[in-house]
């Protein structure tokens, strides 16, 4: 058989074992193959990560935190230095732009990830240590003591990388190996990343096996891996039907997956801030849903507009916008058609086009920008199918009344990584927010004031997930260190154990200089100094 490229299992890169197949990359300007052929693993490849993870797994987890913070840093600094040729690389397999995405935005955010889940991992930030002295618990946070499991999205190369994004860092600075399932749209991206990440375990003296990946597996083979009880987590970003199908088959055995699935990212006008900055909150609008050609998971994708004279301005200012704008590329084919079915999904809904609507002419994969519309009586009438997720550059426009209309439209909203809504400066639209921002609250994980949702700061503040079905469970963040670690971590409480065999941050002397909740107080004080 032709060769294809080596996977990185059990702490080395070799042949696949049982490759079923082989695939490249595709350039999105072209939709042509570009790259070297990769291979699609069988069972065999997937046992041999799992069990070497599994191998590793105790030993990981009893490894000095300086040594995981070691490694992040060699990590991150490794991949600042090969900027040229993973931003490269990237360009060629996504088409995103080499300038500000790839280079200026995402590359330093991916990291930056690496070197805040370093400074977690050295200062114990994530272990959230709890001192009882009148019972004598004592309970932190600590690592699963068995493997992630990591499947990577197509829209981040960095970022979200399995093997370099966030789920990638948190798990790792949980003291967890990780088994990374790259993402077949960037397979040359993964590859070198993972050179990276490889040759700095060896570097730092982690166990080889900590850092495994794959670059791809049917779909029958990743339900039953997700489904294997020797998992402690799984951290996934991707579409809901994927997510939901992996879900299924970790719960039958008990593994906890952090999926982030779909959003719509619902958007609100008040009346007096379109008076106020109409034009330019058109223009706002339109750069944010044609960004990256839409492929964000905070896109704008609902639009709720009031039914009066400024909102019919701004609606033929981003008209305007929408059907003067040239299609970029899409990532595949598989992006393209799936936007394709949505939109004819908002379409025999009701929504009407205003703009857009075809594919991009020329080669590859592209869809020209596409704006529909509703009114807010169409909408509350079939919600359901007119809040299908268009993963492109398209946003459906709800026409509203009032005031009440919002409240009403937001109160029949699935939940939502973000809401946004947009006042005036002058407080005439003070009322309206009070009356849509609790709806709303409770229906989104980022409530956001005067700006639209594209756009993920990496801060220990940010909550990048939501109510179901945004993600699988409301209460954890991807992004943020350290609460995106507290995903891949165990609850572990010790009952009356000596000092002497607690783990270090539970000792009565604070030796990691850490915040503790000492007998209900926050403290860096030792136990029983009560100076």
């Amino acid at each position: 058989m032709t060769a294809s490229e080596p996977v990185l299992v059990g702490g080395q890169w070799r042949e696949p074992v049982n490759r079923l197949g082989r695939f490249q990359a595709e350039d999105p300007t072209r939709g042509a193959p570009i790259g070297p052929l990769f291979p699609i693993s069988g069972a065999a490849d997937i046992e041999s990560a799992v069990s070497a993870a599994v191998a590793v797994a105790d030993e990981l987890a009893a490894t000095p935190a300086a040594r995981i913070a070691d490694f992040l840093d060699a990590y991150a600094a490794a991949i600042e230095a090969d900027a040229d040729t993973l931003v490269a690389l990237a360009h060629a397999e996504t088409a995103l732009p080499v300038e500000p995405r790839l280079r200026s935005v995402e590359l330093p955010r991916a990291s930056g990830q690496l070197r805040q889940a370093a400074r977690a991992a050295r200062h114990y930030g994530w272990t959230d240590p709890v001192i009882d002295t009148q019972t004598g618990l004592r309970a932190h946070r600590a690592p699963l003591g068995k493997p992630v499991l990591v499947f990577g999205p197509n829209n981040f190369p960095f970022a979200f990388n399995a093997i370099a994004g966030s789920d990638f860092a948190s798990a790792i600075a949980a003291r967890n190996p990780v088994i990374a399932k790259a993402h077949p749209s960037h397979p040359a991206t993964s590859q070198r990343l993972a050179q990276l990440a490889h040759q700095a375990l060896l570097d730092t003296g982690l166990p080889a096996a900590t850092v495994q990946m794959l670059y791809h597996f049917d779909n029958a083979l990743g339900l039953a891996l997700a489904g294997d009880a020797r998992l402690g987590a799984i951290g996934f970003t991707g579409s809901r039907a994927g997510g939901l199908a992996l879900k299924a088959a970790a719960d039958k055995t008990g593994v906890p997956i952090y999926a982030e699935l779909s959003s719509i990212n619902p958007v609100f006008l008040l009346p007096g801030a379109l008076a106020e900055r109409g034009e330019a909150l058109a223009q706002e609008f339109f750069a944010s849903c044609v960004m990256g050609s839409g492929q964000f998971c905070t896109n704008p994708g609902v639009v709720v507009v009031p039914a009066q004279h400024d909102g019919d301005a701004f609606i033929g200012a981003a008209v305007a916008h929408f059907a003067g704008a040239t299609p970029k590329p899409l990532f595949s084919r598989g992006v393209q058609d799936s936007l394709r079915s949505a939109i004819a999904v908002l379409m025999t809904a009701g929504a009407e086009l205003l703009a857009g609507g075809n594919a991009g002419e020329g080669e590859g994969y592209r869809h020209q920008p596409t704006l529909l519309c509703v009114d807010a009586q169409a909408f509350l009438a079939n919600a359901d199918a007119l809040q299908t997720e268009a993963f492109g550059p398209v946003s459906l426009l709800v026409r509203a009344a009032d005031a009440c209309s919002m409240a009403q439209i937001a109160a029949v909203l699935e939940g939502n990584l973000t809401g946004t809504i947009y006042r005036a400066g002058n407080g005439r639209d003070d009322d309206a927010w009070s009356a849509i921002a609790p709806i709303l609250r409770s229906k989104v994980g980022r409530l956001i004031a005067d700006k639209m949702p594209t756009g993920v700061a990496v801060s220990p503040a940010m909550n990048h997930g939501g109510p179901y079905p945004s993600t699988g469970h409301p209460g954890f963040t991807s992004v943020g260190m350290p609460a995106a670690i507290h995903r891949f971590t165990a609850l572990h409480s010790y009952d009356n154990v000596p000092d002497a065999l607690l783990p270090i941050e539970l000792r009565d002397r604070n030796v990691a200089g850490i915040q503790r909740r000492v007998d209900g107080h926050w403290t860096e004080r030792d136990v029983g100094d009560g100076a």
